[in-house]
């Protein structure tokens, strides 16, 4: 049964329940599509300072492209690309409160929703690689019954299906719709049982193995796996396995605390009848409830794709990409998907690695060159219940992180 807490309870809430309830997905507005705040103001570090002098994408380049995602109608943006030097280029436009001239933190907080699952991902592989547990391992034999029900079968599903999306697990995720939703559900929580339960419901989207489809469900289930084959909580895997390695210090868990730490800008859901409505105070499931910033984000990738977190041969699994669906070809244009990492081709040629994150208020797109040399993080604390709105904010984005990594000015594209 579904465990609500009132919204007039405290923001904290007991320890132990870890797993939230999963809030609408900024990802499945854009899916289903297949006045701007405050004046722009912009900040760099000193090292973006030094960087604006070398040839290709500049501070100048970076804050033309936040100053467009802002006229999108987005209360604040912040970007950051982290050089091959070390040296960062960091921009920031809008406002980090709606109707007040207060700036959006350079280094602020914002959640990172489903960039989470190249966490979890890591942690597997990990995992894989220690001899815990195996990509070709059913779910059935970590978790005996429960995939079961409407031609669900645990026993044909594996540990590598899940991590690429095509375990055929159908989605079935309570969220957002309307103001009014936000504010009676917005405390709501949901064990992993509980969530796996949802989409035990439906029959299977395919057979396993045999399609592509973005499920949440599939990667609830990774947690739960990775507990029964370490014997200890997910969270405190990722901690030790990559955030303290990392030296990732502004990335935590928000568990039970509804509430970000300081500095951040709020977020804001725009929902369908056009209320705008701050959404920044609400729990989040866990594995999508990873708060974080720019640094840190960067941070990750370049740890991760540079081979500090995986040996080579798990690094080869985690890049071992299939086609996205259609419906996700409308936003991952050329896009494929690994093990818990998304690749897209870039405009100056190559590719690049990611995974972008969107929960009510927060949106993240990310992107790291092959070697993790160069990466660059966004963060935009807007986000749409209008698809073409999504579409349009999309699209910005990506070209922000092409033109980031392609290291060259837009003007130099002839763009």
């Amino acid at each position: 049964m579904r465990s609500i807490t009132p919204a007039s309870a405290p923001q904290n809430r007991p320890s132990q329940q870890r797993h939230r309830r999963i809030g609408r997905r900024w990802l499945a507005v854009a899916v289903a599509a297949c006045a701007t705040a405050g004046v722009a103001t912009a900040g760099q570090s000193s090292e973006g300072e030094a960087a604006t002098s070398m040839p290709g994408y500049q501070q100048v380049d970076l804050r033309r492209d936040t100053a467009a995602l802002q006229a999108l109608g987005i209360t604040g943006v912040q970007a950051r690309v982290t050089t091959a030097s070390g040296r960062d280029l960091v921009a920031t436009t809008g406002v980090a409160v709606a109707g007040t001239n207060r700036p959006v933190p350079r280094d602020g907080y914002f959640r990172i929703a489903s960039t989470g699952k190249a966490l979890m991902a890591t942690v597997i592989l990990q995992l894989v690689d220690d001899g815990k547990l195996s990509l070709d391992d059913t779910v059935d034999r970590w978790l005996p019954g429960v995939i079961d029900g409407n031609g669900n079968d645990g026993r044909k599903i594996t540990v590598r299906q899940l991590l690429q999306n095509t375990s055929g697990l159908h989605d079935d995720l309570p969220g957002f719709d309307t103001p009014q939703d936000y504010y009676r559900h917005r405390y709501d929580t949901y064990t992993p049982e509980q969530i796996v339960a949802r989409s035990m419901k439906h029959h299977p989207d395919f057979r396993p193995g045999t399609g592509w489809s973005y499920s949440n469900t599939g990667y609830v289930l990774l947690g739960m796996i990775a507990e029964e084959s370490a014997g200890r909580p997910w969270p405190e895997q990722v901690e030790n396995r990559i955030l303290e390695p990392l030296g990732m210090h502004h990335t935590y868990l928000s568990g039970a605390t509804s509430t970000l730490r300081r500095p951040h800008a709020n977020g804001y859901q725009v929902f369908a009848a056009g209320e705008r409505t701050d959404v920044t105070e609400q729990i989040v499931p866990d594995l999508g409830g990873y708060v974080s910033t720019t640094a840190d984000v960067n941070r990750f990738f370049q740890g991760l794709l540079g081979g500090e977190l995986l040996p080579e041969a798990r690094m080869a699994e985690m890049r071992d990409t299939v086609p996205v669906d259609r419906r996700l070809e409308a936003i991952w244009p050329g896009g494929r998907y690994g093990l818990g990492l998304v690749n897209r081709p870039l405009s100056c040629g190559g590719r690049y690695w990611s995974h972008q994150g969107g929960e009510a208020g927060f949106i993240t797109l990310n992107g790291a060159t092959d070697e993790g040399s160069r990466t660059v993080t966004v963060s935009m604390s807007t986000s749409f219940n209008d698809s073409d709105r999504t579409l349009r904010q999309q699209k910005a984005a990506s070209d922000l992180v092409d033109r980031a990594l392609c290291d060259t000015s837009s003007t130099r594209h002839g763009r």
